[in-house]
């Protein structure tokens, strides 16, 4: 067995390493919204379920020398954004949406996504997703230090207050994971989808 000490390693080297290992990983694609009213688009893999009572999620969102993207800083500025479950009818211009764009510059509309009025939150989503949830922030949290002592990430957590569904993936109990075809990142440019499904009952 190799034992390995991230403080050894360069920060890419952890990054291939923690990418390569925990996976599948689900990926958010999340919009929100500029205070300048631009509407922005990305998808991240560092995702996943905090709660069910309420429901909460996460999501970490890295920043690159020590600057925050533009999801990180909208979602802190009007505390709202929408989550999206990429599927493998959408991944493509979800992917195309992680291009490093200005921040007045609309991610939605370089990929012709549809833009979808949300009901309880400002942001809109987008109507190419089968799941969409509507989340206001519960908290945000600066972890990490770069070389120059600022955060390297920030952790968001976001009750959902509305969940949207595409009626063909549900019955009423639960979700078809089938027909929602979710897709979930790799290493490099890999992504996998759903493949053999088996069952194992949960000890008492």
């Amino acid at each position: 067995m190799l034992s390995i000490n991230p403080k050894d390693q360069t920060e890419r080297e952890n990054y291939k390493l923690l990418t390569g290992t925990v996976i599948p990983r689900p990926i958010a694609f999340i919009t929100t919204k500029s205070t300048e009213g631009t509407l922005n688009g990305a998808p991240f893999s560092y995702f996943n379920i905090v709660s069910s009572n309420p429901p909460m999620l996460s999501v970490s969102i890295q920043r690159k020398d020590g600057k925050m993207k533009d999801t990180a800083k909208n979602i802190y500025d009007t505390q709202e954004f929408v989550v999206h479950i990429t599927d493998h009818d959408n991944v493509e211009p979800f992917n195309a949406a992680a291009a490093n764009l200005p921040s007045n510059v609309s991610e939605i509309e370089l990929t012709k996504l549809t833009p979808v009025e949300s009901e309880l939150v400002s942001v809109p989503g987008v109507k190419e997703a089968k799941v969409r949830f509507e989340c206001k922030l519960v908290q945000a949290i600066p972890l990490g230090s770069n070389n120059e002592g600022e955060p390297s990430c920030d952790l968001f957590v976001g009750e959902v207050v509305l969940v949207h569904l595409d009626e063909k993936i549900y019955d009423n109990t639960y979700i078809k994971a089938r027909e929602l075809h979710a897709v979930s990142r790799l290493a490099g440019n890999h992504f996998a989808t759903i493949g053999n499904i088996f069952s194992l009952q949960r000890p008492e």
